[in-house]
């Protein structure tokens, strides 16, 4: 089976919406201010984008709500709007459930990939964006497989594209940290 580089076929469809000379809206789902930074100065100059903060698996509600204000500060410099609910840690605890104990890259982090994946799909569609992505595979720690696959189950299931990425590649990651 042959493994998909998804910053290519990023890549195709960027270099196809210029020759149209489309500008479709995305809804991104961010993590966070820092792994945001790179994606949205990349992607702000292909796209419409609006932010959706929705991360339930962090706590306490502090640190949440300082995630959450550092992600509007950061998007108000490209004057990109952020979306976010209500915190709920109790989502992310019913979509691990029997799974607290498992690392980093195991199965719970697909669930919890999924539980935010949806959600933004289901805003995204609800809201008519064209696409809806994620800044996760920014992180060496993701596992950018399981996100595009379940982004590809979740386009099909919602009827809305889901941009396939690999944003830690091209030097991604380390632009972010910088």
């Amino acid at each position: 089976m042959n493994k998909i580089n998804y910053q290519k076929e990023l890549d195709k469809l960027i270099e196809q919406n210029m020759r149209e000379d489309l500008s479709p809206s995305l809804l991104l789902h961010s993590c966070c201010a820092p792994c945001s930074s790179y994606t949205i100065e990349y992607l702000s100059q292909f796209f419409k984008i609006t932010v959706l903060y929705y991360n339930p698996n962090i706590s306490p509600k502090e640190e949440y709500n300082h995630r959450l204000n550092e992600q509007i500060r950061f998007a108000n410099l490209f004057d990109i709007n952020v979306l976010y609910d209500e915190y709920k840690n109790e989502d992310y605890q019913n979509a691990i459930n029997g799974e607290e104990n498992l690392g980093e890259r195991s199965h719970r982090c697909y669930d919890c990939y999924k539980l935010r994946l949806e959600k933004t799909a289901i805003k995204a569609k609800k809201l008519g964006f064209d696409y809806f992505t994620t800044s996760l595979s920014i992180s060496p720690y993701k596992v950018s497989k399981w996100i595009n696959e379940i982004g590809f189950l979740l386009e099909d299931k919602y009827k809305i594209s889901f941009l396939y990425s690999d944003f830690k590649k091209e030097e991604g990651y380390k632009e972010s940290i910088k």
